[in-house]
């Protein structure tokens, strides 16, 4: 969010002004120009309308997007590159749209499925820290405070916050940390893909977006390594990514494109039947970008498995603090008890 790359939905409202520009007859200029305005944002005002100036100055497209660091996704600007060759700028502007459209759909199933889980381990863990304020303003709340491990009053709840927002923050910049290095994600994502729920919803999104790539990138004749490098670059996955050069050194040794996404153990059976099936008929492009919407719906779908998933172990992780520090208050209470019937004997 605070990087240099333009927001997906400001993405998707300037790809769609620009194919229908383009569609209609509008000069490349001044359909940057007025996209850039549409868009509403202005990142990506500033950056169509230095575009249009390289343009103007003889400049393809594309190398005009280039020129704008970090701004653009390297599969758009991709995209772009090979659309201008073949023709087809408008239809990969609008499919573009498409795509950045969904990614925010997504994006916003997410958020709304997992707030309030979120909200819920908020105010468990500040229900705890009031529950330690109010032992060190009590009397006689030293003797409770043991049930807090020693935390009381306003020093031991900030304490008791900075312990678990500072673990819950270590472990999230550590993913995002992760994230930005090839390597690491490459390490990170594979790790991923082998846990429950978690790997399936992944797995989903990858293929989704590796069918909706390949389909595109074969529209704009593409060559095939470079197809095959931007439609599992599309992926945004690193396990997949990682897989690209061996599918590509597959098939220039002769092998089908099922056989070398079969090699690297990564796609479902189902999928790699359907790509064979293509293959017979010379139309895998075709069958993939037809079957897109039902890959597209079952991401959906293990979304929501997924956003269940990690709501109830946030509910758990909520029910566990609570049933903790209640069998640490009975534990002491029943200790109270022995030491007062001990020195009654």
């Amino acid at each position: 969010m605070l990087g240099p790359q333009i927001r997906k939905s400001a993405l998707a409202v300037a790809c769609r002004s620009l194919s229908t520009l383009l569609h209609s007859g509008v000069a490349v200029i001044r359909a940057l120009e007025v996209a850039g305005r549409k868009s509403r944002d202005p990142r990506c005002d500033r950056a169509l309308r230095e575009m249009s100036e390289l343009v103007r100055q003889g400049e393809e497209v594309s190398e005009a997007m280039a020129a704008q660091v970090g701004r653009f996704p390297t599969l758009m600007i991709d995209m772009v590159r090979m659309s201008e060759h073949s023709g087809a700028l408008p239809e990969v502007l609008e499919h573009l749209a498409e795509h950045f459209e969904n990614t925010v759909r997504l994006r916003r199933q997410f958020v709304s499925q997992i707030t309030w889980p979120v909200v819920q381990f908020v105010i468990a863990t500040l229900v705890i820290a009031l529950l330690i304020v109010v032992l060190g303003m009590i009397p006689g709340g030293e003797a409770l405070a043991v049930v807090t491990f020693g935390l009381r009053g306003g020093g031991g709840a900030i304490i008791w916050l900075a312990i678990v927002y500072g673990i819950v923050g270590l472990l999230t910049g550590g993913y995002l940390l992760a994230a930005r290095t090839i390597a690491a994600r490459r390490v990170l994502d594979r790790l991923l893909l082998g846990i429950p729920v978690v790997g399936s919803c992944q797995r989903a999104f990858a293929i989704s977006r590796f069918s909706w790539a390949y389909y595109l990138t074969q529209q704009t004749g593409m060559p095939m390594r470079q197809s095959l490098t931007a439609s599992f670059r599309a992926t945004g996955n690193g396990a997949f990514v990682a897989a690209t050069e061996t599918v590509c050194r597959s098939i220039e040794a002769g092998e089908s494109l099922s056989e070398a996404l079969s090699d690297v153990g990564l796609f479902p059976e189902e999928f790699l039947e359907i790509v064979h099936v293509g293959e017979t008929s010379g139309t895998v492009p075709e069958q993939l970008q037809r079957l897109s919407p039902e890959f597209q719906e079952q991401a959906r779908r293990s979304l929501s498995r997924m956003c269940g998933a990690f709501a109830w172990v946030i509910w758990a992780t909520v029910a566990g603090f609570i049933v903790f520090f209640v069998i640490r208050f009975f534990s002491w209470y029943v200790d109270q008890i022995n030491k007062a019937l001990e020195g009654i004997s």
